[in-house]
């Protein structure tokens, strides 16, 4: 099954494109003091390690907003700047060149001001984010509402997209976030259907660890399941590094988008003779560095394992003492229990090297023609 895309328009954050046919794109937020240059930076260049594409800061006040600059020198991905309550701020981390900037209509909502705004934001080329929070939203919309529904938080956007539409505005996207998981499905559904703007989605405030990357996975998975999400943000209480793993797991396991290796693995029982546990961590610890995007199965018995090792592009079936080893449906090896994982890893290093060899041959290629093609003419 293929996911039909819900189409959208395309804007750019930085270099990255979001909406229209670009891939959905992985973000994360810095849980440094963003006055903390060091500590900050270090933060970004670990999530860009992890598949990070675009990077958000709190700016709580100008101190952190002058840093932005030094900030942005010492990283590769677009940065976004976190605003609430000060128009002075918006224009503060414009000025310093950010990528793009993230307003909230449930602190700044006065016409006039989010007017200037975006008058501002289309001289410097911003992007800007209308986020709106079930936790933050204008008191008048509650007061009408009586609780934070979905009904409320579209509402909230729909207003500030009018808004910056008569200002001739329009390189916005849109986030519609709540703690409670069907009142985001359900807030993101309905704008969908009114505005065709790129949607930044995601559950806010999802919990820690596990429990939020749970309720993560089910509001983003039934999502993106449906076509609606062109950029997403894991929200943990954890190192921000664990929100992009999330991220990328729920897109690989839709099919959507992969980086690096996926690793199936059977929850084991009875018939499972060997210590399936330890090679499945063996597994995953050893390919943590590959970026080829390849299906691993590791299996522990003789009735699903063939089948679905068979179907990766790498695979081992184990039975009681050793097991076979299968590459794209076919056998290529056997080994005994304790040797199973070591083969396996062999040959899946073996297969990415070369790929990567011919990558680079083919780039090497590519590049030839080229300059015969110049010389040509």
């Amino acid at each position: 099954m293929k996911i039909k895309r819900r189409k959208t328009r395309k804007i750019f954050v930085g270099n990255v494109a979001i909406g229209g046919r670009a891939p959905v794109s992985v973000q994360s937020m810095t849980k440094t003091q963003t006055t903390d240059v060091e500590a900050t930076v270090a933060q970004i260049l670990a999530l860009t390690a992890e598949g990070c594409e675009i990077v958000r800061v709190a700016v709580p006040d100008e101190g952190s907003a002058a840093v932005l600059p030094e900030i942005r020198s010492h990283i590769n991905i677009p940065l976004i700047a976190d605003i609430h309550f000060s128009k002075k701020l918006a224009f503060k981390v414009m000025e310093a060149g950010v990528d793009g900037l993230r307003i909230n209509p449930g602190n700044i909502s006065a016409e006039k001001e989010l007017k200037e705004i975006f008058r501002e934001a289309e001289k410097s080329k911003t992007a800007v984010r209308i986020g709106v929070n079930a936790g933050s939203l204008d008191r008048n919309l509650l007061k009408k509402y009586k609780h934070p529904t979905a009904g409320a938080l579209v509402e909230s956007a729909m207003r500030v997209v009018r808004i910056a539409e008569r200002c001739g505005f329009e390189s916005l996207k849109l986030s519609l976030k709540a703690s409670d998981v069907l009142t985001t499905i359900e807030a993101y559904r309905k704008v969908s259907q009114k505005l065709d703007y790129p949607l930044h989605i995601g559950v806010t405030e999802a919990g820690g660890l596990r429990s939020g990357s749970v309720r993560s996975s089910v509001g983003l998975g039934i999502l993106l399941a449906e076509g609606i999400g062109d950029t997403l943000r894991v929200s943990l209480a954890a190192d921000p590094v664990e929100e992009v793993k999330v991220g990328w797991e729920i897109l690989g396991s839709l099919g959507i988008r992969q980086r690096g290796p996926i690793v199936i693995a059977c929850p084991t029982c009875g018939r499972c003779g060997v210590d399936l546990f330890k090679v499945v961590k063996e597994i995953e610890e050893r390919i943590k560095a590959v970026n080829v995007p390849i299906k691993v199965a590791v299996m522990g018995c003789v009735v699903n394992g063939p089948g679905e090792a068979k179907e990766a592009d790498f695979g081992i079936a184990l039975g009681r003492g050793g097991g076979l080893i299968f590459h794209k449906g076919e056998i290529v090896g056997k080994a005994k229990a304790d040797h199973l994982a070591g083969e396996l890893l062999g040959k899946i290093f073996k297969y990415v090297e070369d790929k990567e060899k011919n990558a680079v041959k083919t780039r090497q290629n590519m590049l030839i023609t080229r300059s015969c093609r110049k010389k040509i003419v």
